[in-house]
């Protein structure tokens, strides 16, 4: 990707967190909607332009320039330490699901026992231990992948099979919007090789999905929980029968 490019992404990313569209950009650059449009899509900024965009979002063109770069190493993974912090601290770990998920801070205050103060408090410790970077107004920029994983037998992976994923399955998946489905076979190594990349896909696309809806209303959005899980694997009702190979 040209560095042109990673600009304009990072330019998108800021305007959908400060909810500002390109008619919003228009009415304050006095320009036509379409014009703001096709420079996008063209990519055909000036300094000049850049500069005004920024004044919009509140930010300097080095501040864009520096976020742009630090976008390009977002972490796929946390650290132990980042991890263990964020199980000692409950409304720690809420707020960072609601940053991954693009929340603003107001939604956040609206939507949680959280005020004001203590949520700045909270932030700022997301900034301290990298998770994101404060930018003015209490804006942020991620520095998490969406499709971050958990560390093996870390302390995230021991919470969520704790505490999430046996109430999370406990559900008859009879409400609206839910599905479960088992689905069992006898694969060769390709097949299994070729099952574990299509659901790796799925899995960044599902990602892909949350970073692009982050744009809408929180009132427009459900939480939602995916797992996807596959193992060699037979039910003991089954293990029960099979032949011992000292008797074969």
């Amino acid at each position: 990707m040209s560095q042109i490019s990673q600009v304009s992404d990072t330019l998108k990313m800021l305007l959908k967190q400060q909810k500002l569209t390109y008619k919003d950009i228009a009415e304050k650059l006095d320009m036509s909607e379409a014009n703001i449009k096709r420079i996008f899509a063209q990519q055909s900024f000036t300094l000049q332009r850049l500069e005004e965009i920024c004044h919009l979002l509140q930010i300097s063109l080095s501040d864009l320039f520096t976020i742009t770069e630090k976008q390009q190493d977002q972490l796929t993974e946390l650290t132990l330490d980042q991890e263990q912090e964020l199980i000692d601290n409950p409304k720690l770990l809420l707020v960072a699901v609601c940053v991954r998920d693009a929340w603003q801070f107001d939604d956040i205050i609206e939507q949680y026992d959280i005020d004001q103060f203590e949520l700045i408090r909270l932030f700022a410790r997301l900034d301290k231990i990298k998770l994101i970077q404060l930018l003015p107004n209490n804006h942020y920029k991620l520095l998490i992948a969406q499709d971050f994983r958990w560390i093996k037998n870390g302390p995230l992976e021991r919470f969520m099979e704790q505490e999430v994923l046996h109430r999370f399955m406990a559900s008859k998946f009879d409400e609206e919007d839910s599905f479960r489905f088992y689905l069992r076979g006898r694969y060769s190594n390709s097949s299994i090789e070729i099952i574990q990349r299509k659901l790796n896909q799925l899995t960044k696309e599902a990602a892909i999905l949350n970073q692009e809806d982050s744009a809408l209303p929180i009132a427009k959005r459900k939480h939602m929980g995916l797992l996807f899980a596959m193992r060699a694997w037979e039910p003991t009702l089954f293990e029960q029968f099979r032949r011992n190979e000292s008797q074969d």
